[in-house]
């Protein structure tokens, strides 16, 4: 006993001394946001908060929240929400669990069979590394699939997109009536189903091609990470273009009294069947395709050449689906700021999954777990946010952001006026390298935080590790620089944060609501998404051997909360926001000129606002940074530049939404109606140039522009409320 007390005193030390090196070497250097007292005082929290993130603690959570499927609306899932709720009262905090009854299928019947040139009854199950299936793992179907019974010719398109049906066109191959084949990637697979239907298919199949996730790529497990012949990607096929959230209760919550449109009025249903399978499955089906062989850049991986058919492959696609209104739980922890609680940061993951979901979401669960624990350990020692921090673990994101939707729906009045930040971690690790997108001006308060974590597996901090990263990633040839994503081609010596886009849990507070949002985690070689492989061995032997990135993960996500809960004034960028956007603008302008459309939208009063808004802010920020620290100290006056910088977003804000998806109200942010996932920048400018709607093109230019002023008028009323420069 003696020996393994000194051995816990031993690695105490250590532990504290790891955490001391995770802190700026100069203590008292003033931290962005903060007044010298508090850039002190917040130190000391920071310090307190690194030593208590537990790898021990993370895998044992882990273990107990993987260890049945739970997908959501299920008593699995339910077991969760209770095992969430009772940790986070254990840990001293304020927790309840908020229910909504939402429209969520299940497969009762799923068949496929190939009926032509041969025979072979399907589909195949899922087998684990033992070679076993698993009864409990619900099988693999598209949600929101419709129920039916085809029987078609296969024609292989690639990966779904609209331009893949324009090239099948040329080659003189129509797809009405046929069941189409297509691979997963590119966008989001509820995409693949739309188009498909927009093309007049019969019905989808979406496989997983060992070319993007599987033996290509390395190993596949479990002798490595990626997709074995049996892995099936399950996931939701709802028009998240349109809106998200629970189909029959647009823009409002799905209470359980709450009034319901009918299936056939919900706009974002799809309107064919369609089916996940796996590459086992695919394999012979693709090899008996005839017809014209398939261009070079549609090929996969598979032992032969893809043909696109139609012949002699020939299939009979069977669903039927249980559509029913089931409850789902969030669970919702608060912690009550001291000085300011009604102002809110937001702190999300989502809980259910598909199969066992060690990756995706519990990798994200189990550091907002971590997160909780260690900050109700700083209550202990007395510590109290100024802004009140809200933990919420979100139910039925797999099935179309529905948790996080029916909240936010629920609650928008407070939330626009109280929240000044949503923070997201869905799959929170899945390998080693660290990933962030955000809302522009939260960037550099992601690359600062990065800075204060060691990474587990290099010498140095997340931050360096990332910008190694991100220069492999981008870096041009011969010059030492790299382009960060979505900058529009911008010059940085900074690590990459991309741009907000679609397809987890910040779309409705940042895309609906303008709160400034950001999405982190650690990514690496994960071919398991959305499988029953997904589960806590992978983890433990792929995902995050040690968890040890657990721990950094909730280091990064409690920090960036302290730091926003805590500021003196919100660390917000807005000029690094309008270079982005200027940016954006500008390739749009290169793009109109390049294609002789240029005089069809001008675009100079819009660039002019873009500059117009950069300059106000560059006053700004010297007109603050200029003030006494004793002016800066007066509760009124902080509180009220506070929330003119939180109006800024919200000025961004389109009163009639975008062009044919008003539920998306961002003016410069929103996933692509033919991605899903990944943003658009501008969206509405973009979309219609792109559709050849020049009128429309005009009208979003000048919605841009108006945008872009209110944000302008927004500081500028900062300014007045400063008053006279001082000499």
């Amino acid at each position: 006993m003696l020996l393994l007390a000194a051995l816990q005193v031993s690695v105490g030390i250590i532990v504290f001394l790891v955490a001391v090196g995770e802190l700026r070497a100069q203590e008292p250097a003033r931290i962005r946001g903060f007044l010298p007292a508090s850039s002190i005082q917040q130190a000391q929290y920071e310090r307190a908060f690194l030593l208590l993130p537990s790898q021990l603690k993370a895998r044992e959570h882990l273990r107990i929240l993987s260890e049945a499927p739970h997908v959501a609306g299920t008593p699995e899932d339910y077991k969760t929400a209770l095992y969430v709720r009772d940790r986070f009262r254990e840990f001293g905090l304020q927790a309840r669990i908020v229910e909504y009854h939402v429209l969520l299928p299940m497969p009762e019947e799923v068949r496929l069979d190939l009926l032509a040139p041969v025979q072979r009854p399907g589909p195949t199950p899922e087998r684990d590394a033992d070679g076993s299936s698993d009864p409990r793992v619900v099988r693999p179907f598209s949600a929101y699939s419709p129920s039916g019974d085809v029987t078609a010719e296969v024609v292989y398109a690639n990966f779904g997109l609209p331009e893949d049906y324009v090239r099948l066109e040329k080659m003189g191959v129509d797809v009405a009536g046929k069941i189409v084949m297509v691979r997963y990637g590119r966008c989001f697979r509820g995409v693949k189903s739309l188009v498909a239907h927009q093309q007049g298919a019969a019905g989808v199949i979406i496989y997983s091609d060992p070319q993007e996730d599987g033996y290509r790529q390395g190993d596949p497990y479990p002798l490595g990470p990626w997709r074995p012949p049996s892995a099936v990607q399950r996931g939701s096929i709802l028009n998240l273009g349109i809106y998200p959230g629970d189909p029959l209760t647009p823009g409002y919550a799905a209470l359980k009294d709450a009034r319901r449109l009918s299936m056939e009025e919900a706009e974002t249903l799809p309107g064919i069947p369609t089916l996940p399978i796996s590459y086992e499955d695919a394999a012979p089906i693709l090899e008996n395709l005839t017809g014209p062989v398939a261009p070079q850049d549609w090929q996969g991986a598979l032992p032969f050449a893809y043909h696109v058919g139609p012949g002699a492959a020939k299939v009979n696609l069977k669903l039927k689906m249980d559509f029913q209104v089931r409850p789902i739980w969030n669970v919702i922890a608060e912690i009550p700021g001291q000085s300011e609680p009604d102002r809110w940061v937001v702190l999300g993951n989502h809980r259910d999954s598909w199969t066992f979901g060690a990756a995706d979401p519990l990798s994200g669960t189990v550091p907002l777990l971590e997160v909780a624990r260690s900050l109700g350990e700083l209550l202990q020692q007395g510590w109290h946010p100024r802004r009140t921090i809200i933990l919420a673990s979100w139910d039925a994101e797999e099935f179309g952001l529905i948790g996080s939707t029916e909240w936010v729906e629920g609650r928008a009045g407070e939330l626009s006026r109280k929240c000044v930040a949503y923070l997201n971690m869905d799959i929170g690790v899945a390998g080693s390298h660290f990933r962030a997108q955000a809302t522009p001006s939260l960037a550099g308060l992601i690359r600062e935080v990065t800075r204060e974590v060691l990474d587990p597996n290099s010498v140095g901090t997340v931050y360096q590790a990332w910008l190694r990263d991100s220069v492999r990633m981008r870096r041009e040839p011969g010059l030492p620089i790299l382009i960060p994503s979505g900058s529009s081609g911008v010059i940085s010596r900074e690590p990459s944060v991309g741009e907000m886009g679609g397809g987890s849990d910040y779309t409705p507070f940042f895309q609906h609501l303008g709160i400034p949002s950001l999405d982190i985690g650690f990514g690496g070689s994960y071919g398991v998404y959305h499988a029953l492989q997904d589960n806590f061995l992978w983890m433990e032997r792929f995902g995050d051997p040690g968890f040890h990135y657990s721990v950094a993960a909730s280091k990064i996500w409690g920090l960036l909360a302290l730091r926003l809960a805590n500021a003196d004034l919100l660390p917000f960028d807005y000029e690094a926001y309008g270079r982005v956007i200027q940016n954006h603008l500008h390739d749009l302008r290169d793009d109109l000129r390049e294609s002789k459309n240029a005089d069809r939208v001008p675009l100079e009063e819009t660039l002019a606002a873009a500059r117009g808004f950069i300059q106000t802010e560059a006053v700004l920020r010297g007109r603050l940074e200029a003030l006494s620290d004793a002016r800066l100290s007066e509760g009124t006056l902080r509180v009220r530049i506070n929330d003119a910088l939180m109006k800024v977003e919200r000025d961004f804000l389109l009163p009639g939404g975008l062009p044919g998806r008003r539920w998306y109200r961002h003016a410069f942010y929103a996933p692509g109606v033919y991605t899903g996932y990944s943003t658009v920048p501008i969206p509405g400018l973009r979309e219609s140039v792109r559709g050849g709607d020049w009128d429309l093109a005009r009208e979003q230019g000048e919605a841009v522009r108006q945008a872009l002023e209110r944000g302008r008028a927004t500081l500028e009323g900062l300014l007045s409320l400063l008053g006279p420069e001082q000499e």
